[in-house]
């Protein structure tokens, strides 16, 4: 393996540390405005009036945005600076944010388009500048942000209710979320100012991604974990009230997957990036995601707790594999860009039918067994495409 090259806050201590804080601020900003609706959402069919179908548009759409949007950024990426894209993406979040509060269905739904597709074009980017900024600690980084993307997703579902009461308005705990992006601007207008204009990462030979197996492979990881993920975090506190849990029970065990997987989300890519060949890693991610899902499918009220631990491990771990390889397999920062579009755009697009197809397979056999067996089948395919992803070498070797 080539040494790294050389990161463009090298030995400039102040301009690194508040590039570090930048990375991790921005991730804070990436899911909170998201999953904050979620505890929220008798309080907002009652105010609004929405019926089902109307609310689920404001889940469902940032997914998809995300797959749609994911693919344009790497023309972004070539018009504009990243930290003003970056500044750009924060600042379209608060206002996607604002717009989400008002009364009317039509400036919700433009907020909701807006909000997904900034955190499109941040969820794309972030890796990138992984790969630019710190390419001596490509591992370091990324288990750092994924594991700030999981505190803000968690804080966005804690302090609702609380910000909620405080307040005696279901808007106070979203209005947060349009509130801590522009604060989060702040580091990155130092970066703007301190970037060295004459630094360029080495550029890679051009390589047709839609054309290379091993993008496609990674690609199909990064779409079928997140389908995993998604599905689960959706259905299983169906699954385990079905079971005859109570759904207090059921609201523990599903948390459990978020925080289980926060650490496996920390140690991931410090491993990764110490291996020159990732595939024990994703024989370990597939044998604990397998372990989760059959106990699950086979026994969900016996060991409730033990099976989202195994699927949070795997799916935490698989993440964060994922946006790893964004960077352990490309050349250049422009190359891990064009790679982390392709994935994630691709990626979202499989993920958002997950939940759908999980839910249409219960209400059609009458039992979660069919939609549990179709996950564990999705869990291999996984894995298979994981073996050749984690393969040593670069997307421009063979």
């Amino acid at each position: 393996m080539s040494e790294p090259f050389k990161g463009p806050f090298d030995g400039r201590p102040l301009a690194f540390a508040i590039a570090i804080a930048a990375i991790l601020l921005t991730a804070a900003n990436l899911r909170g405005g998201i999953v904050v609706v979620g505890p929220l959402v008798e309080d907002i069919r009652a105010s609004l009036a929405f019926n089902a179908s109307q609310f689920s548009m404001l889940t469902t759409l940032p997914l998809i945005c995300f797959g749609v949007v994911s693919s344009l950024v790497p023309a972004l990426a070539r018009r504009l600076e990243p930290p003003q894209l970056v500044i750009l993406g924060l600042l379209l979040i608060t206002v996607g944010a604002l717009l989400r509060i008002t009364s009317e269905f039509p400036l919700i739904l433009a907020g909701t388009l807006l909000l997904g597709a900034a955190i499109a074009v941040l969820n794309v980017m972030i890796p990138g500048l992984v790969k630019g900024y710190f390419p001596r600690h490509p591992g370091v980084m990324t288990g750092l942000y994924t594991v700030t993307l999981g505190i803000g997703a968690g804080l966005g579902v804690y302090l609702a209710v609380p910000l909620r009461d405080m307040f005696d308005n279901w808007r106070a705990p979203m209005t947060l979320w349009a509130i801590l992006p522009p604060l989060c601007i702040l580091p990155w207008l130092y970066l703007l100012r301190v970037h060295s204009r004459t630094y360029r990462p080495p550029q890679a030979a051009h390589i047709s991604l839609w054309r290379n197996g091993r993008a496609w492979a990674i690609t199909g990881f990064m779409g079928l974990q997140s389908t995993n993920f998604y599905s689960v975090i959706t259905w299983l506190p169906n699954i385990l009230i079905d079971s005859g849990l109570s759904d207090a029970h059921a609201g523990v065990a599903a948390a459990l997957v978020n925080l289980a997987g926060i650490p496996a989300s920390l140690v991931t890519p410090l491993l990764a990036t110490r291996l020159k060949d990732q595939r024990v890693l994703i024989l370990i991610i597939a044998l604990l995601g397998t372990a989760g899902l059959t106990g699950l499918m086979l026994a969900p009220s016996q060991a409730p707790l033990l099976w989202s631990c195994l699927i949070g491990v795997s799916g935490g771990a698989a993440l964060s594999l994922a946006l790893t390889l964004f960077a352990l397999r490309t050349n250049s920062t422009t190359q891990a860009v064009a790679l982390s579009a392709m994935a994630q755009s691709v990626g979202y697009l499989i993920a958002a039918t997950g939940p759908l197809v999980i839910g249409t397979l219960n209400d059609l056999s009458g039992s979660w067994l069919y939609a549990i067996a179709l996950l564990l089948a999705l869990q291999c395919l996984q894995c298979l495409m994981g073996l050749v992803a984690g393969k040593a070498g670069t997307i421009g070797q063979a």
